[in-house]
């Protein structure tokens, strides 16, 4: 206990002033099947996702704004995407007189999902900082560090997991220290909201590996 207790005063440590005087939150979504900690109670939004085959997804952000502050959590339902493609595929052979072209793009949907979101971060107006292999709770994924043009900062961190993608956004003003408390914190939770940390690294697409808890 003594052990966590100062990694949690160290992670407050590079909090910014106004934001550490709040009594932070440790919230779940059993839906979208993560924890994370907010400053507040954050809202929940629902979107559609484009993925870089073209196809239409569901999606919740979870996401507490004040000021220049913002700390968001977008999750993609990808479960469908093998049905999806297939079906495209199959209606695809059906007129079309090459059936070589019809090929079923679910596989490369799934597996191009963290770049394509990654993609998607840097086609904003930024500057690119940071960018390398990153787990939270083992399950891997990548990390992001962009400059917005008024010199604000977002910390970024993006994951796949159990045929849902995770975006993580952490954005700061100018000077303020990184948002290591919210960072820090993504976890991930199964349907009865307890929260999962393999032995291993998780990666999407090979053998899930045995939890710890």
């Amino acid at each position: 206990m003594r052990g966590r207790s100062l990694i949690a005063i160290a992670l407050a440590l590079f909090v910014s002033g106004p934001l550490f005087a709040q009594e932070w939150i440790e919230y779940v979504s059993r839906e979208d099947l993560f924890t994370v900690n907010f400053p507040a109670q954050p809202k929940v939004q629902n979107i559609t996702w484009q993925t870089e085959y073209s196809l239409s997804l569901p999606g919740h952000v979870h996401v507490w704004e004040d000021g220049k502050n913002r700390y968001s959590v977008t999750v993609i339902d990808y479960t469908t995407v093998g049905v999806k493609h297939e079906e495209k595929a199959k209606a695809c052979r059906a007129v079309e007189s090459y059936p070589d072209v019809c090929g079923d793009r679910g596989p490369a949907e799934m597996r191009g999902a963290l770049i394509y979101a990654s993609f998607k971060l840097l086609q904003r107006d930024v500057k690119l900082t940071d960018y390398a292999v990153y787990n939270a709770d083992r399950v891997e994924g990548l990390r992001l560090q962009l400059t917005n043009p008024d010199g604000s900062r977002t910390f970024a961190a993006i994951h796949l997991h159990q045929d849902h993608l995770y975006i993580l956004e952490g954005t700061v003003p100018k000077g303020s220290p990184p948002p290591a408390l919210f960072q820090q914190s993504l976890g991930f939770v199964d349907k009865e909201g307890k929260r999962i940390r393999y032995n291993t690294i998780y990666s999407y697409g090979l053998p899930i590996p045995r939890r710890d808890r």
